[in-house]
């Protein structure tokens, strides 16, 4: 159980990996500069099926960026619904990094939604973007009435609700990866040969690829109910 919590707390900790030296020194960690790996990977897979694009007797190489772009995003604007297609490029690009953020750790990599401050930034712009489609959608007076309705007496509580929204994304994402870690280094010292590899499909693939969905999911919900 030692062995655990010290495995646990190393990856919780994300080390800073080089420090940036203006104003008095900005640190960069390992979450940030995995984060940037993961940009480059998706800046680059789009770059090369995206090359010569062409209107008919098209390639291979663009039927499947095609068919991944028409996937993805048919996917996130059945969740936004038609009001809320403007916004389906970015969840699409969201849905898309924490998928590989997620399953990264596959690859030798700390996976950055087990820092608690990426998971806080991810949440926060959804929340930030929800908000921001509400005011585009109703206007800013429309947008401030919503905070007493059904009646007024209950506009404390429809303005916390703003702050615990993000919250609830940061700490489910946040959660669920670490507990899919706990789970994994658990059944590791039970049954240390065949089982956890059997469930690390399940734990660093489909699990990791499933939250991303969650995030995305909620986040539609959140600005389906705002822009209607």
């Amino acid at each position: 159980m030692g062995n655990l919590t010290e495995s646990l707390m190393e990856e919780l900790n994300c080390e800073t990996v080089f420090t940036i030296p203006i104003f008095g020194g900005i640190g960069v960690s390992e979450s940030v500069v995995v984060t940037w790996i993961i940009m480059a990977v998706m800046v680059l897979v789009a770059f090369i099926l995206t090359r010569n694009l062409r209107i008919d007797h098209i390639s291979k190489r663009q039927a499947v960026a095609e068919t991944i772009v028409t996937k993805l995003t048919g996917m996130v604007e059945d969740m936004t619904g038609p009001e809320g297609k403007r916004y389906v490029p970015y969840l699409t690009t969201v849905l898309v990094y924490i998928g590989l953020a997620n399953i990264i750790g596959l690859f030798g990599f700390k996976s950055p939604t087990k820092d608690l401050n990426v998971t806080a930034a991810l949440a926060i712009m959804s929340i930030v973007l929800v908000e921001g489609a509400g005011i585009y959608q109703r206007g800013v007076k429309k947008w401030l009435h919503k905070f007493t309705e059904p009646i007024a007496i209950v506009t404390p509580i429809n303005i916390l609700e703003v702050f615990t929204r993000p919250l609830s994304l940061c700490m489910r994402l946040f959660g669920n990866v670490l507990g899919s870690y706990v789970i994994m280094e658990l059944l590791k010292i039970v049954v240390p040969i065949v089982v956890p590899a059997a469930f690390c499909l399940y734990f660093d693939i489909f699990d990791g690829l499933l939250q991303a969905y969650v995030f995305v999911f909620l986040t539609s919900l959140y600005i389906k109910e705002a822009i209607e």
